[in-house]
């Protein structure tokens, strides 16, 4: 699946033959394009579904299933990094004073529409194509409402559910359609046919599977707040799925795995997204979020997406190697300080000897402690630390290893951005794990749920995930499991605290955060971002003038291009109408 995007080029003018006029001589296929007829066989079918999955890795920086835009900053894992002046459409969002005419937010729009667009023309061929495989017929019908499903779930996690639905039945090629009903039924019945049509394994481990369709029907359920509907599902996928290549779902021990191109579809993998280190396939959503620095340094560009004080401070423990439930993680001292020292060539900042969660130092770069296999951090590889601090980005990093096994570059995306092969796990175990565990505590199912909290401790305590330095553990490490005594194993409320905050350390700089604080409602997200804002602003002085975010803005707003673009029906009713909050 990796390799085969890179035929693509073929179908990118098939999609003209859907808007021609009605003159004979315009029925002739223009030389250099497929016209559809020539489509309506197996391999066409094959080849129009990898198109509908290259939308995947044909995605900008405001576009990325990543989200490190609008489920990572927006949600306080980091700010926008680099400097005040590059990329300036973002200092309006992570200062929560976004508008309808931002172009990150115009950028995923489009994004989404382009992908249903490529899943409905896919689906219209298949229907007109007689010489097919069922069995092959049916699992492509199943990855593309797979696909669109997906498409349009990215969709309602940054604009809502209200949302213009255009599927395969609608064949115009400009869709006029009203944004007047939630769709989210529609997405949830995409996934029942993506699971009744898709086998348990694939052909290549790129395919969705029937349990990737079963995992996103979870992640779906949960997103729209039906924790009682996803809990059986959440339980099926945990006990007894297995990836698209037939391994059986389970939490890597090492957890550098996840992030690796030598690793990539393993048995934490449930969807992935596939990227290569071929030219402009190499994750060019990310390209902007490596560190700084040039030669010497992982990518070289561009400095942004740096983790916030917040974040850091949050892996905090107590003598119990237990995080601080009680916020009091924000007190001092704090894991790392600016370095006040003028000696030329001091690190930008210091690490104090503070008990800290391991997972810090695997989800954020800190001077001091080494970065993957790059050595010491340098002080060029942060650009601006007054605009975005001393931490940079790491998960997603690649290693000097893969830098030299061609499996990254610094000019793999428009002949300037760095980039790598690693894959994005779109769907993973260990989110799935902290889900259900949601779901158990919601359920009254107390210790159940602190049992899939501690599993994915006892994973991070292991000695594969100690960073080491000169041969001892570069921090202060210091993890252990929550005990039977604790009270979250019989108060529900401790019990919720401690799977949010386990998810926020689990999960941290994958571009989940945000997401999470709106789907568990528009007060708690308010506050959580408005104390992120209070605590950052002792670090960075730029929070000073951050807006605190309306509880009812568990949403973007609608691109204002795109509702001046599909105008008014005939009786004079906008077609999109933008969400009240943002009126």
């Amino acid at each position: 699946m990796k390799y085969i995007f890179n035929y693509l080029f073929i179908f990118v003018t098939a999609t003209i033959l859907f808007s021609s006029c009605g003159e004979d001589f315009l029925y002739k296929a223009p030389q250099g394009s497929i016209d559809e007829p020539a489509l309506r066989n197996e391999t066409g079918v094959n080849l129009l579904t990898v198109n509908a999955y290259a939308n995947l890795t044909e995605n900008g920086w405001g576009a990325t299933p990543f989200n490190w835009t609008f489920g990572g900053m927006y949600g306080g894992d980091a700010n926008k990094g680099s400097d005040g002046n590059d990329q300036s459409v973002l200092n309006e969002m992570e200062m929560y004073l976004t508008l309808p005419t931002n172009g990150y937010i115009n950028e995923k729009y489009v994004w989404v529409y382009k992908g249903a667009k490529r899943v409905n023309i896919a689906l219209q061929v298949m229907e007109k194509t007689e010489t097919i495989s069922e069995s092959v017929k049916k699992s492509r019908n199943g990855e593309l409402h797979f696909l669109r499903a997906l498409y349009y779930f990215e969709g309602i996690k940054v604009f809502g559910p209200h949302i213009p639905w255009v599927d395969e039945t609608n064949t115009e090629n400009d869709p006029k359609v009203h944004n007047d009903i939630d769709i989210y039924p529609k997405v949830l019945a995409d996934l029942d046919i993506a699971i009744q049509d898709l086998p348990p394994t694939q052909d290549v481990p790129g395919r969705a599977n029937s349990w990737a369709a079963k995992a996103l029907k979870a992640k779906v359920l949960m997103q729209k707040g039906d924790l009682a509907a996803a809990e059986p599902i959440l339980k099926d996928v945990i006990e007894n799925g297995v990836t698209s290549n037939g391994l059986k779902y389970d939490l890597e021990d090492n957890m550098s795995d996840n992030f690796s191109s030598y690793n990539d579809n393993g048995k934490e993998s449930i969807f992935a997204v596939q990227f290569s280190a071929d030219y402009n396939n190499a994750n060019s959503g990310m390209s902007l979020c490596y560190p700084h620095g040039g030669a010497g340094s992982p990518g070289g560009c561009c400095g942004f997406y740096q983790p916030s004080n917040e974040l850091a401070n949050s892996f905090k423990v107590d003598a119990n190697g237990l995080p601080f439930l009680d916020n009091s993680y924000r007190n001092t001292p704090y894991v790392t300080v600016r370095n006040t020292s003028t000696e030329e060539g001091a690190p930008l900042s210091i690490n104090n000897n503070v008990a800290v969660d391991p997972r810090l130092d695997f989800a954020i770069g800190r001077f001091g402690i080494p970065y993957k296999d790059w050595g010491l951090p340098q002080n060029n590889w942060v650009r601006d630390v007054a605009n975005g601090g001393y931490f940079m980005p790491k998960k997603h990093v690649f290693t000097k290893k893969e830098l030299d096994a061609g499996l990254a570059g610094g000019a793999l995306h428009d002949g300037w951005a760095p980039g790598s092969a690693i894959n994005l796990q779109y769907l993973s175990l260990r989110d799935m794990i902290l889900l259900y565990a949601e779901c158990l505590a919601n359920s009254n199912k107390l210790s159940e749920a602190m049992g899939m909290v501690n599993k994915i401790r006892e994973r991070a305590a292991k000695p594969d995930n100690i960073i080491e330095l000169n041969g001892q553990p570069a921090a202060n490490y210091k993890i252990s499991t929550y005990p039977p005594t604790h009270s979250a194993f019989s108060d529900k409320e401790t019990c919720i605290k401690a799977i949010r905050m386990e998810r926020k350390l689990e999960l941290a700089m994958e571009g989940q955060r945000w997401f999470d604080l709106s789907r568990w409602g528009g007060t708690y997200m308010s506050k959580e971002l408005g104390d992120y804002v209070t605590f950052e602003k002792n670090f960075l002085a730029k929070y000073a003038t951050a807006s605190r975010l309306s509880p009812t803005k568990t949403m973007f707003p609608l691109p204002q291009g795109q509702i001046e673009t599909m105008g008014n029906d005939e009786n004079g009713k906008p077609y999109l109408v933008q969400p009240e909050p943002w009126k």
